[in-house]
């Protein structure tokens, strides 16, 4: 089948399922159940930074320099493990030097829109490119969009836009970007609430979308001159790439009361122009034209927030559950197997003491690093908060 006539059929299949209709729910395909470790073996957990905003992305720079995005609207830059005071940049700020709104206006925060996502240039720092997702209000109502940044050591200087038009919201805006392995840059966006975004090609909400460093539309897209890479998406928050096989593996939120459902949270395997249900199919129903999640929580919720491969194996930052995630993934033919699923640093379905985490990433010194998000109105700060933990082998 040519990639034209499988943009067709899933279109297809799209206006026969009507969005409105009850979701065809299924079971959760894993087969295995996930076990509760507080202490996790052979690791101590050590505080990193502290006293952040909501911290929602991290990224480190291959000169040693880190930066970490806060909701609120600034990105910190952190040289030999300390935080500067000023701020890297600044899109809150209406006035002075420290801000880039003489270029970009109306950045707006609430809920769960804000700045989000941060990514640097495959081939930092040549071109020095850095990236960021942020909601914004503008003259159509509340949208989220892509920038660029040109790092200039210890500041980020306004660029461009990138990618703009994407729907934005109190709720429900993904967020997480990031480069894969083709140097395209992947951008994961939600459905605002509007389930029904999720599977009209025409709106970028309910997103995978892939597109050039630049912000062009890759030749080899599925659907023409569109940036969409995959659809049918409620609201993806973590991004990662398969060491080996270069895969994209996203975690994303599942029901909260839409159509009596909660919990579903997932883990999914993003491929070229497919179908991942939302809101027509739930769970793992075997639905021809879907694609089923490797990972589906039926309860508790978790729900899944960053995501990073480390050691082999996936790591999720999980937000209301309060803990980090293992889940041991194996090849199985054409596809994957998981082996295992921990919740590190839990007792039990109640938080852990570190409460909400939000991102994961992979440190240059190999180590993995993940942040809390505490201060983001839906958690209890403990002091210090918000932190990010490095992971140290005993």
């Amino acid at each position: 089948m040519t990639p034209r006539l499988f943009a067709a059929c899933l279109l297809a299949l799209t206006i026969a399922a009507p969005a409105t209709a009850d979701p065809v729910v299924g079971p959760a395909p894993q087969g295995v159940n996930d076990v509760y470790m507080p202490r996790p073996e052979g690791f101590r957990l050590v505080p990193w930074v502290e006293n952040l905003e909501v911290p929602w992305s991290l990224v480190f720079l291959p000169d040693g320099r880190a930066l970490v995005s806060e909701r609120p609207g600034r990105i910190r830059l952190i040289e030999g493990g300390r935080l500067k005071e000023k701020p890297y940049a600044e899109l809150a700020s209406t006035a002075g030097e420290s801000g880039i709104l003489a270029a970009l206006t109306r950045f707006v925060v609430g809920g769960e829109g804000g700045l989000m996502g941060l990514a640097i240039h495959p081939r930092f720092p040549n071109p020095p490119y850095v990236y960021a997702m942020h909601t914004y209000e503008g003259d159509g109502g509340t949208g989220n969009r892509v920038i660029r940044l040109i790092d200039e050591g210890g500041r980020g200087r306004f660029d461009r836009v990138v990618v703009d038009g994407i729907p934005g919201s109190s709720l429900h805006n993904g967020g997480r970007i990031g480069f894969g392995p083709d140097g395209m840059l992947y951008v994961a966006t939600g459905e605002i609430f509007e389930s029904e975004r999720a599977q009209d090609l025409k709106s970028l909400g309910g997103k995978i979308l892939r597109v050039t460093a630049d912000g062009h539309v890759p030749a080899d897209n599925p659907f023409p001159g569109s940036p969409v890479w995959s659809y049918g998406h409620r609201n993806p928050q973590g991004l990662a790439w398969h060491p080996a096989t270069g895969e994209l593996f996203v975690s994303e939120h599942g029901p909260s009361g839409e159509y009596g459902l909660s919990a579903h949270d997932e883990i999914n395997v993003v491929r070229r122009g497919a179908n991942y249900g939302w809101p027509l199919v739930v769970g793992a129903p075997g639905v021809a034209g879907y694609v089923d999640p490797l990972v589906t929580w039926k309860e508790p919720a978790v729900p899944p927030a960053g995501i990073a491969f480390w050691k082999g194996d996936l790591y999720l930052a999980a937000l209301g559950a309060g803990s980090l995630i293992r889940i041991g993934v194996a090849r199985e033919g054409a596809g994957y197997r998981v082996t295992l699923i921990e919740r590190w640093f839990a007792e039990g379905p109640r938080p852990s003491v570190l409460g909400r985490l939000r991102a994961a990433r992979v440190g240059p010194d190999g180590l993995l690093y993940f942040t809390t998000s505490n201060r983001d109105g839906r958690g209890n700060p403990r002091p210090g908060d918000d932190k990010i933990y490095r992971l140290e082998p005993r």
